[in-house]
């Protein structure tokens, strides 16, 4: 349980409280950004509101200050070429600190019970996870490619690949809990009819092979998903 509440604090913190508007300050006002310290902040609050226990002070203390240390150095050496790679390893590191306050921490630590139980908060840090955290993990994946110059020309509704993406990874989160493998095959097919338009037209390879991609990931990211929550649960 206190696990996944660290977990939920990050996806919250890191994800859903931090604007665009607020990495792009840090990116270019670095140490300087007032926004860094607000981040950092943040995470500590949702970690006290989410553990809810004095006791566990020193924990979001550890976590907040190594949160803060390592976003500071990931803007540091930061450059355009190793944004991508920086972006996972920034998530790696915050994920491992999680990971051992909570192995070498909270074995010893009276919990505080909530009403809400085990499995329906970890049902709920899963499907926030699969909604704004993948989107944005996928777009990290993609800076590999320019997608400008493979969509030249041809318009589409502002953020409706970002929407399509968050749809089709709860859905397909929720048929895996409910254990209905066929209607994830059903998703996977239905979409590829929609697709099969846009491919045949598509004179570039390229484009057919980034929508084959980023299909497979967020279908990827998903079923994982689904996988360890229907284990841990």
């Amino acid at each position: 349980m206190i696990l996944i509440k660290l977990l939920l604090a990050h996806l919250i913190g890191d994800f859903f409280l931090q604007p665009q508007s607020w990495v792009k300050e840090k990116e270019k006002k670095k140490l300087k950004s007032p926004k860094l310290y607000f981040h950092v902040f943040i995470h500590i609050a949702a970690l006290a509101l989410l553990l809810w226990d004095v006791s566990l002070w020193p924990i979001i203390i550890i976590i907040g200050v190594s949160h803060f240390i390592i976003d500071a150095l990931k803007l540091s050496f930061q450059k355009k070429k190793t944004k991508r790679k920086l972006f996972f390893l920034d998530q790696f590191l915050h994920i491992l600190i999680i990971l051992g306050c909570y192995f070498f921490s909270f074995h010893s630590v009276n919990k505080f019970h909530f009403r809400i139980t085990e499995n329906q908060l970890a049902l709920i840090t899963c499907i926030l996870f699969l909604s704004i955290p993948a989107s944005i993990i996928m777009k990290n994946i993609f800076l590999k490619w320019d997608i400008s110059e493979l969509t030249k020309n041809n318009q589409s509704l502002k953020d409706a690949g970002k929407y399509i993406g968050i749809l089709e990874r709860v859905l397909v989160f929720i048929f895996i809990i409910v254990d209905h493998w066929e209607a994830v095959g059903f998703l996977i097919t239905a979409k590829s009819v929609f697709r099969f338009g846009d491919l045949k037209e598509s004179k570039t390879r390229q484009l057919t092979e980034y929508i084959l991609i980023g299909t497979l990931i967020s279908f990827g990211i998903a079923i994982i998903t689904g996988i360890i929550y229907t284990v841990l649960t």
